[in-house]
């Protein structure tokens, strides 16, 4: 496996721990249909929340969260409606992004931000 792929499944991991840690109850990790993926699928309260996970071991050629732009945004909404049609869901649901700088191994660095706008330009 890459040392990328290292990382991001590291990055995802340290997510899961995070979210969980927030009493976020995870449901499904690493859902993939076709060319669409969710990271996470999780619950707080009475909302489903889908995550997206970005991890990088610096931001010198920035942030995590300056991969989160317009095509990202549409994939994730369209595999975020692809899973709700596949699985029947009927209850409010956000997309989350966590996002994680550090090293494996590292102490990361993590922010989480809640209910992104998907539909940004």
């Amino acid at each position: 496996m890459a040392a990328h792929n290292d990382l991001g499944k590291w990055g995802e991991d340290i997510a899961a721990e995070y979210l969980q840690k927030k009493q976020f109850r995870i449901i499904q990790r690493d859902w993939r249909s076709g060319h669409r993926d969710i990271d996470i699928v999780a619950t707080d309260g009475e909302c489903l929340i889908f995550v997206e996970v970005k991890t990088r071991r610096d931001t010198e050629y920035g942030s995590p969260l300056d991969a989160i732009n317009y095509w990202k945004r549409k994939n994730l909404l369209a595999s975020i409606n692809h899973y709700i049609r596949a699985h029947h869901i009927d209850m409010p649901f956000r997309c989350d992004v966590v996002a994680v700088v550090a090293h494996i191994g590292e102490e990361p660095d993590i922010t989480h931000i809640e209910d992104i706008n998907l539909l940004q330009d």
